[in-house]
């Protein structure tokens, strides 16, 4: 009698979208970029294998799920779990969620492992798992020691790279929350691959979102980024968990800014603000006063403008320069801005105010290698341009805010009194607004000059006289 084996399925991914396809395709019909789809090969009992294993074999209780009336759902949502970090817990949403699943992303070396490390070294009432793929436990234990911490002997610390062994550990010692660091390391004996393959990433992601919807554990993957840009190899995988959040921030700055990039609980537009020092990350809860703390007075090129990110303002320097092209063609260089809304201010300048920059090199950069993507900071790099092109500071203690349009108006933005109050807190003595701003608060209980403006026109009159 012959036993039948069953043959390992074949399916091609594409690394950019995730898209799946049961043969290879040139072009990806869902994202249009070429020779993206790359092949992987998947045990025949794998989905069933790990659907009826991972969480079963972790020990918890599974959640049997029914039919449920829509009126019969409670509106009540789980209590969340506090991280102990006040940063962390607005990018999450109000804490983390149980049972789900958060991808933690960013470049090698910007932070990750610190960031994690600290925030579960703070949290002795919850029993957490920490699993290393990477590091050591001496690595680990040297990581600790630079950070400040009370010790407890619920953080537990795992050196593994097999997710059945991990699963394994998990049926032992029962953890309220479960640290992958990082995903890529991680492979499972179902797919014949190495570590960090499109098809090792995604079934160990599988595996481990189906153990967090089962029991009710979270799980903080965490995952590096690409020499393609792309967060933890495929797409496919920012499909899978709940929440992704990026730890991003320039190398060559102390500033690391955590940004919500997909959150089924909460807001995406949220931003956490750190500082990097050798003992750690410091929550800058004030981000303005460590933005603004170099004096520029009599310095052209230079824009102050408040600026907010998910629900909480700051003021940020707008830095320009203008300089004639030493070449045929200008160069148009944008750092922490978009390059393309660049070049249509700089058009807007051009075609509706009258200043030349044809054959001019613009050079913008916002100061502390923050990136902003708020409209409302249109007004202050037009402001920053134009004061470097006629070689004219901006007198101290103007700040502003103010979308442009393309028929050069001045378009109105959201939250004017949170704004203003902000620019108030910190010392500004004048502020210009949108005109359209002007209605609907009382602008008399605050103690800053606010200058409303409809055009471009207007606001340049009113700080170049």
């Amino acid at each position: 009698m012959y036993s039948i084996m069953a043959k390992d399925k074949i399916a091609y991914v594409c690394s950019n979208c995730g898209q799946e396809s049961p043969k290879w395709i040139g072009k990806c019909p869902s994202c249009g970029q070429w020779n993206t789809f790359k092949e992987i090969r998947v045990a025949a009992d794998t989905k069933e294998k790990a659907a009826t294993t991972a969480a079963a074999s972790a020990g918890h209780a599974l959640r049997k799920n029914k039919v449920l009336k829509l009126r019969e759902i409670s509106n009540q949502d789980d209590p969340r779990i506090d991280m102990h970090d006040e940063e962390l817990n607005r990018v999450l949403g109000g804490g983390l969620v149980p049972g789900s699943i958060v991808l933690l992303g960013g470049e090698p070396g910007i932070g990750k492992s610190t960031l994690s490390l600290q925030t579960m070294l703070r949290m002795p009432e919850k029993k957490i798992l920490y699993v290393s793929g990477e590091e050591s436990a001496h690595q680990l234990k040297m990581r600790a020691n630079r950070i400040p911490h009370e010790d407890h002997d619920k953080f537990l610390i795992l050196c593994e790279n097999s997710l059945e062994h991990i699963f394994d550990h998990i049926k032992d010692e029962q953890p309220e929350l479960v640290i992958i660091d990082s995903i890529q390391t991680i492979m499972t004996e179902d797919v014949e691959s190495s570590a960090g393959s499109i098809a090792q990433v995604r079934e160990c992601a599988s595996s481990l979102l189906r153990f967090a919807k089962t029991s009710g554990v979270p799980v903080i993957l965490i995952g590096h980024i690409t020499k393609e840009g792309t967060l933890a190899g495929p797409k496919i995988l920012e499909h899978i968990v709940d929440t992704v959040i990026q730890f991003e921030g320039d190398q060559h700055y102390m500033y690391r800014i955590l940004r919500s990039m997909k959150n089924r609980f909460g807001s995406t537009a949220e931003l956490g603000i750190y500082e990097m020092q050798q003992n750690g990350l410091r929550q800058v809860s004030n981000p303005s006063e460590l933005l603004l703390t170099q004096d520029h007075e009599g310095l052209s090129g230079i824009a102050i403008s408040s600026a907010i990110e998910g629900v909480r303002p700051f003021l940020v320097e707008t830095q320009a320069l203008v300089s004639t092209a030493a070449y045929g063609t200008p160069q148009r260089s944008a750092t922490g801005f978009d390059q393309r809304r660049l070049n249509m201010l700089l058009a807007v300048l051009e075609k509706r105010v009258g200043f030349k920059l044809m054959q001019k090199d613009v050079f913008i950069n916002i100061a502390g290698g923050l990136r902003v993507t708020d409209l409302a900071m249109d007004l202050s790099i037009i402001a920053a341009v134009l004061s470097s092109n006629v070689d004219t500071p901006i007198e101290k203690g103007w700040c502003m805010c103010g979308e442009v349009g393309l028929s050069g108006e001045v378009r109105p933005v959201n939250r004017i009194e949170q704004r203003i109050a902000e620019a108030e807190k910190l010392g500004f003595s004048d502020m210009i607004i949108p005109k359209y701003n002007m209605q609907g608060f009382d602008a008399k209980k605050y103690h800053i000059s606010l200058h409303p403006v409809r055009k471009v026109e207007e606001a340049l009159r009113a700080l170049f006289g």
